[in-house]
This record gives structure tokens, sequence and C-alpha cells, in this order.
């Protein structure tokens, strides 16, 4: 799913004007970003969380060249997901194919062969 297709989905769902959609979807994503920089942690429930965590500087190779390039340190956002989204995630819904919803398997007829 694109930006564009959830701030469809969000127009669509409570039935408002794209643009005002487009604004509430940026206000969530502005948001999260802020919180990310002043190294907040975002927690939704049911859902999951977001932070940062910070890697170490260490000794790269440019793999064109093969020469060392020193790698500073810095800050990565990370997304844990929750357990019922996992869950959510990994449910199986049944496949529902249009022959078995109309009618039921034939008989087979004929003498039984032992």
């Amino acid at each position: 799913m694109t930006k564009a297709e959830l701030i469809e989905d969000v127009s669509r769902v409570v039935e408002m004007s794209r643009k005002d959609s487009e604004i509430i979807v940026e206000t969530i994503f502005d948001s999260i970003v802020k919180s990310l920089k002043a190294g907040d942690k975002i927690e939704i429930r049911g859902f999951g969380s977001f932070r940062t965590r910070q890697r170490q500087p260490r000794i790269g190779r440019n793999p064109k060249t093969g020469a060392r390039v020193d790698v500073p340190a810095k800050k990565i956002p990370y997304f844990k997901p929750s357990k019922e989204l996992k869950d959510l995630v990994n449910t199986r819904q049944p496949a529902e194919s249009p022959a078995a919803s109309s009618t039921p398997p034939p008989v087979a007829s004929g003498p039984a062969t032992p």
C-alpha cells in the first residue's frame, strides 16, 4: 500500500475530502517523526511501537574500490509489531473457491469395486 492509497482509504472510510484525509495522514506521520527525533518512544496499542536504536561507529568498506571507510554512529528508526498485529497477519482465512460454495461435490455412482 502506498501513501496515496492510505489517504484514499481514510478518505473513503471517514467520508471526507481527499485533501482533509491527506492532512490527517501527514499530521500523523509528522508527529511520529518529530517524536522519534526527540528520542521519544511511540506506542500504539494493538499495532506496535516505534523507537530509535543507536548504531555504533564502525569501519566499512567501499565495495567498488575496497577502500576502508569510517561509518559514523547514528540513530536508526525501529518498529516492533505488537503480538496482536503479528497474530492478525498470521491467521489464515479460509480460501473460498466459487465451485466449493455453490454446489456439493458429485457422488460417485455405479458398482463399488473391492
